[in-house]
């Protein structure tokens, strides 16, 4: 390699760090980095004149990121670990450590994929306590960010630990199990909506969300690995029994095992892999790291590195597939996707990774597919490295012919379109069956009409009985009230009626939520109750032209678009007169002007106030010129705070938004 070479690799890795650590968004898989940086050490190690301080060996990938949390200083550097990709290397390390400490005992764990995070607590003298004062992500390794109302919301995360200590830092992995993964996944998809690349990724995404509720809806989960800092330090001496300790007061530690030679390292390390198909996480190696925490720093390795300390990673497990089929699918905003299902080419059964079987492959879409050269009959490699998602690899074999996305909807027969820059395919007729359940219940969910009680199930079998083709049918189910009772659809005679109330009640809804409901692409909650506020009717809205539609703040081309194409649609038209007509309320109600104190002012209001209700104080808002919206951004002129406003005040402060309390925003109104 000469130093051209050499400094295009270093350009490269840096472009994966950033990938990686920053956008939580990486192109390539950790065995592909891992190889680069391995190529970029071995070129520093043959020529050393070469080696910068910035190198990204020398420097640890992230950066704190400013606008989600109040940047930290460590106040003990969160560094990385060395990785190693033999056992062979293992066992050199442990007995080069052996040679100058003959009787060191080692701790092998497992190495979760998440994202790191350090917990501080404190002795409080009203509780006798350890109380939690702060948790702080990793950043570079030196500065980090403030997560603590994010990381207050993880179950492991304990508000208060009893032990006899008057200091006590933490660090921890924060992960995300399956089961939250592939749950949050089939939202996205559902919602038509961008999914997740892996469990680490939306992990770190949804720590550093601005609105923690957010972050508890997600489910994030939290194993602590080490003991940065205590006082009296006596307890952090032998690093075992500290996680032991740990455990027996409630903490949530990885699994560990204490070692004393260099073979009972290694067959921790296999063990360690053989138990990954049954873990509920992902983990992408085994730590080794000296017990006796005081002989840690007499192995140094490298000032990104932690002293003492190595990681082994399990190599990426492969097998060759055969593409049997390619089945079609169609989700609830039409947009087509395409799953493969395959057999390993040895056995004809499904290959086994990681311990699992893996029988079917997202193939995402027709430009994949072609990149890919997917088809029936073609053979591929099949990867999982880290990730619990499968991944199509090279192709070892074409197939007589690339797939081709068929030109009309599998389900209803009609024309598919592409959309304009985008490898996207949808069936566009609101018609659709495939779209129809999924529409539907979207459209009594509770961001939109909230209808309780027609749920998903319900709605399935209204769909089946000829009840519902549309979700303007919701409207006509009172027609058939005795029918319904007899088949027993909904239930007894009770719970028909109660169902068929709420359905009534829905009528009078604020017609920004039968706009979020008709599930308009680009059209969410905020956009929505945006568009109302603007047109105050939803026919006034469906008259505008494109220039009109991204005349209105936040609207863009795209978005205008999709407003434009969904009410020029006949049938979507149709559909919304049916509507019109079965009584459900269209425009916004009036709005008596008192003054134009607010005008051009964007207020947000949070947490509970003395003399207004949420509402309430919103249409005074907007009665004095202003406008009412319910996140914090960079556009928003004031956030009215109240008492436990949570979240929304953190994002205020963190963006220099202003805050007022009750008083001060009366007396902005002069009251």
């Amino acid at each position: 390699m000469d130093h051209k070479e050499y400094l295009e690799l270093q350009k490269t890795i840096r472009y994966h760090m950033d990938r990686y650590y920053n956008q939580d968004e990486p192109e390539i898989s950790d065995y592909e980095y891992d190889r680069l940086m391995q190529s970029l050490k071995a070129a520093e190690r043959e020529h050393p004149e070469w080696v910068t301080p910035d190198s990204p060996s020398r420097i640890i990938g992230g950066t704190a990121k400013r606008e989600a949390g109040v940047k930290v200083t460590h106040n003990v550097p969160m560094l990385s670990i060395e990785d190693v990709f033999r056992l062979e290397d293992v066992t050199a390390w442990v007995d080069k450590v052996h040679e100058r400490h003959p009787g060191c005992t080692f701790s092998v764990e497992t190495k979760i994929d998440g994202l790191s995070m350090s917990l501080r607590y404190r002795r409080s003298a009203a509780s006798g306590r350890l109380e939690l004062e702060m948790a702080e992500t990793r950043g570079d390794g030196r500065v980090g960010e403030d997560v603590t109302l994010n990381a207050r919301t993880i179950p492991e995360v304990l508000p208060k630990l009893d032990l006899p200590l008057e200091y006590l830092e933490l660090r921890g992995e924060v992960y995300m199990d399956h089961e939250a993964f592939f749950r949050y996944n089939e939202k996205m998809e559902e919602e038509g909506k961008k999914t997740a690349a892996n469990p680490r990724n939306l992990a770190a995404g949804t720590l550093r969300q601005l609105d923690s509720s957010v972050t508890r809806e997600r489910g994030l989960r939290l194993l602590v690995f080490n003991i940065q800092d205590c006082e009296p330090r006596a307890f952090m001496a032998g690093h075992t029994a500290g996680m032991d300790a740990l455990a027996a007061a409630g903490v949530k530690v990885v699994y560990h095992r204490l070692c004393r030679t260099a073979q009972e390292v290694v067959d921790a390390i296999n063990d360690i892999g053989d138990m990954r198909e049954g873990l509920p996480f992902d983990i992408d190696g085994a730590v080794v790291k000296l017990d006796d925490v005081a002989l840690r720093d007499d192995f140094p390795a490298g000032s990104k590195y932690a002293a003492g300390h190595i990681a082994y990673k399990y190599p990426p497990e492969e097998r060759v597939v055969v593409m049997d089929e390619i089945e079609v699918t169609v989700g609830r905003t039409g947009k087509l996707g395409f799953i493969g299902h395959v057999s390993d080419a040895e056995t004809g059964k499904p290959a086994r990774l990681c311990g699992t079987n893996v029988s079917r492959v997202t193939l995402h879409n027709q430009d994949y597919m072609s990149e890919k050269r997917v088809g029936i009959g073609g053979k591929y490699l099949l990867k999982k490295s880290g990730d619990i998602i499968p991944k199509l690899g090279e192709c070892v074999a074409e197939p007589s012919e690339i797939f081709r996305a068929p030109e009309k909807c599998p389900i209803c027969g009609e024309p598919l379109v592409r959309e304009e820059d985008s490898a996207d395919i949808r069936c566009v007729s609101p018609a659709c069956p495939a779209q129809l359940s999924r529409t539907i219940s979207y459209f009594c969910s509770r961001a939109a009409m909230d209808i309780m009680g027609l749920g998903e199930t319900l709605i399935d079998s209204l769909v089946s009985e000829g009840y519902l083709k549309d979700y303007a049918d919701i409207y006509s189910l009172s027609e058939h009230r005795d029918e319904l009772i007899e088949k027993g659809l909904i239930g007894k005679e009770k719970n028909t009626d109660k169902l068929l109330a709420n359905i009534e009640r829905s009528k009078s809804n604020d017609p920004a939520r039968l706009l979020t409901a008709l599930g308009i692409r680009n059209v969410g909650q905020s956009t929505a109750r945006e568009l109302m506020e603007h047109f105050r009717s939803v026919e006034a809205l469906a008259a505008a032209e494109k220039e009109e539609l991204s005349a209105v703040p936040d609207i863009g081309p795209a978005t205008a678009e999709c407003i434009y194409a969904f009410f020029r649609s006949e049938e979507d038209r149709a559909i919304l007169r049916k509507l019109r007509d079965r009584g459900v309320n269209m425009t916004m109600p009036e709005v008596t002007r008192a003054s134009s104190k607010l005008e051009g002012l964007t207020i947000v209001v949070t947490g509970t106030l003395e003399r207004y209700g949420r509402k309430e104080i919103e249409e005074l808002i907007v009665s004095h010129g202003g406008k009412s919206t319910g996140s914090v951004s960079k556009k928003t002129s004031y956030l009215v705070a109240g008492e436990n406003a949570g979240s929304k005040l953190d994002k205020a402060r963190s963006l220099g938004v202003s805050v007022l309390t009750e008083a001060e925003f009366e007396a902005l109104l002069g009251e």
